[in-house]
């Protein structure tokens, strides 16, 4: 069983990836730990490390060999933006789900765990969505924004985590029977 989690920063993937992975013994893949993993090996901050992505598309290979390759073992929830996208140029079936919600609620969120301003989380998150968007177009042709690839499209500005989270669960239990 595979499931990618994407989404937006703030969107709740990372929560509600655990609580997935969790509930059906699966192990928890983030893209982005793999991401800080290989800033820290280059001895660059997250920040400069993504400033060096913008010119440097090895950078992003890397990570998304890692991904790809962890798709092809399967058993496992698998998060980060272009999860989904992996998962399909490794060509293993896959749940892919895509988490939405609001920027202010997302901005809300990342301050309210992070600290600062809501609107300098907000001013971030927009730069950050604007370089990776851009990244990922120029490497891949890829918009992981565009909705048509993913199986479930979930808001969640108004639902609990363990709420989504029970959703994805119910709807991988009915996929992978089949």
């Amino acid at each position: 069983m595979l499931i990618t989690i994407s989404g937006l920063p703030g969107s709740g993937k990372t929560t509600v990836a655990r609580l997935v992975a969790g509930e059906l013994g699966l192990e928890h893949v983030y893209a982005g730990n793999i991401f800080r993993r290989q800033a820290e090996e280059a001895g660059l901050t997250l920040q400069e490390y993504l400033r060096r992505a913008e010119t440097d598309p090895t950078i992003d290979r890397q990570l998304d060999d890692r991904m790809r390759a962890r798709a092809r073992v399967g058993n496992a929830v698998l998060e980060g933006r272009l999860a989904a996208f992996m998962a399909e140029e490794a060509g293993v079936p896959a749940l892919k789900v895509f988490l939405d919600c609001p920027e202010s609620v997302r901005a809300a969120r990342i301050a309210a765990r992070e600290g600062g301003a809501t609107a300098a989380r907000l001013a971030e998150i927009q730069a950050r969505e604007t370089s990776d968007r851009r990244r990922y177009r120029d490497i891949y042709g890829v918009d992981y924004h565009d909705h048509s690839r993913y199986d479930l499209v979930m808001d969640t500005a108004l639902r609990t985590p363990e709420d989504l989270a029970g959703d994805i669960v119910t709807r991988a239990r009915v996929a992978f029977t089949r």
